[in-house]
């Protein structure tokens, strides 16, 4: 069973709500420190073990500085991740860059920072020679297809956009080693938020057997095995935490037994360090009654989607009422216009009232960075809960201004539409019926 409690004392939340207007998010340093250093002491056996921070879960440079600080590395998707961990001063060989359907400029990047580049494809190998050449270090991408099992979050890997099947991995290291690779890893995520440590013991030993096999059939050595990302956050009050000591022996044990020596291991958790350790912060705007109660916040799914998408299940808090009975039934929603844009569905709380104040849980990972700009909406701020007690802004919230930024309103000024009866109309819009912040 899983407590959900909150980062800081209820004055303490209710200050920073005078300080940072809702809807916010916020993160506790402390708490995402001890996450990462579980993981860390659970694969202390490992030589050379480190765990690359998913940037995608919460891409924002304090978080990321905090976790770099603290040992972690960075695992990249995209040009602008790569970007991010450069100005955080995460050096090349703390980079691993794991993405599909890749740019060239993209490898480029992966490949000027010095980064692990980790392949998706047969055939990304001369792709990328040709745009960035071959490094010493060759990474690739597994999927297993129907020999695992994934989620509804990742789907099944053998309908899975991602990585390569076994006959082509092995066809991939000979292509490889054949262009000049001299070193080689290995890499795969097969689920997500799995909540089952089996899971990953049994993952380990499928990247062990395909090292033996390499190793023996030809004569290629995986200097690196990745076990991935997908260790799941209990997101429901009847959910566990997963044991990471239990998780860490059960890898030693099979590393041992296996004769992986001296093979290193990586990870590249993102939702495990900061998933449990961020909040959305919102009020309640409106309550609605119609064929069912509706608690309206001011908050949306711009600001946490996963309950829209996935039907995800995120605690909610009524701050000041932790201690009433939840004699209330609510859809608690947002002010999207679609019917999705809900964070509970049939939720029961303590009665609620405009105004009140709601913390919804685990919303540290792919919460902010899943947000979008649908409606006009603005992205919130984030907030930083430093181990002191302080806080910081380390975002702030988007304005209008900076949701017209990248429209120039002088090249309105004098755009005639070609057709339509409105033309006339459009080439004669007063100057005054302009956004008035972005003149």
């Amino acid at each position: 069973m899983t407590t959900f409690a909150l980062p800081c004392t209820t004055e303490k939340l209710k200050a920073l709500c005078e300080q940072y207007p809702t809807p916010f998010h916020l993160y506790d340093e402390a708490g995402i420190r001890a996450s990462l250093q579980r993981l860390q002491n659970a694969f202390a056996w490992a030589p050379g073990f480190r765990e690359f921070f998913a940037v995608k879960a919460t891409p924002n440079p304090f978080i990321l500085k905090l976790l770099h600080a603290a040992g972690a590395g960075a695992d990249c998707s995209s040009l602008p991740e790569l970007l991010l961990a450069e100005r955080v001063g995460i050096p090349g060989d703390h980079i691993v860059f794991t993405s599909n359907d890749t740019p060239a400029e993209e490898f480029v990047e992966a490949r000027r920072l010095g980064a692990t580049v980790n392949l998706d494809d047969l055939r990304h190998l001369p792709f990328l020679e040709a745009s960035a050449g071959v490094p010493e270090l060759v990474s690739y991408r597994y999927n297993p297809g129907p020999a695992r099992t994934g989620n509804v979050i990742i789907g099944k890997p053998e309908e899975a956009k991602y990585g390569l099947t076994r006959p082509q991995l092995t066809e991939a290291y000979r292509l490889a080693r054949d262009a000049g690779a001299t070193r080689f890893g290995l890499h795969t995520m097969v689920a997500s938020n799995e909540l089952d440590p089996g899971y990953f013991i049994e993952t380990a030993r499928m990247l062990f057997e395909i090292v033996a096999e390499l190793r023996a059939d030809e004569g290629i050595d995986i200097e690196v095995a990745n076990i991935g990302g997908g260790m799941g956050i209990p997101y429901r009050p009847d959910q566990t935490a997963l044991d990471l000591d239990y998780i860490g022996e059960g890898v030693r044990a099979l590393y041992e037994s296996m004769d992986m020596a001296p093979l290193r291991l990586s990870a590249e958790m993102g939702r495990l360090i900061t998933g449990p350790h961020g909040y959305l912060v919102t009020r309640v705007r409106h309550i609605k009654e119609t064929y069912k109660r509706y608690a309206g916040l001011d908050a949306s799914m711009a600001n946490l989607m996963r309950p829209a998408i996935y039907g995800a299940y995120h605690h909610i808090t009524v701050v000041g009422k932790q201690e009433l009975p939840a004699t209330a039934t609510y859809d608690v929603t947002g002010s999207l216009c679609e019917n999705n844009d809900k964070f509970a569905i049939d939720r029961e709380l303590p009665e609620l009232a405009p105004g009140d104040l709601l913390v919804i849980h685990c919303a540290g990972a792919h919460g902010h960075s899943m947000g979008f700009n649908y409606n006009g909406k603005l992205r919130s701020a984030e907030v930083l809960l430093g181990a002191d007690g302080t806080s910081r802004l380390i975002r702030r919230a988007e304005t209008v201004d900076d949701h017209f930024a990248t429209i120039d309103f002088g090249e309105l000024a004098g755009f005639v539409p070609t057709t339509g009866a409105d033309a006339a109309a459009a080439s004669a819009m007063p100057e005054v019926d302009r956004p008035q912040s972005v003149r």
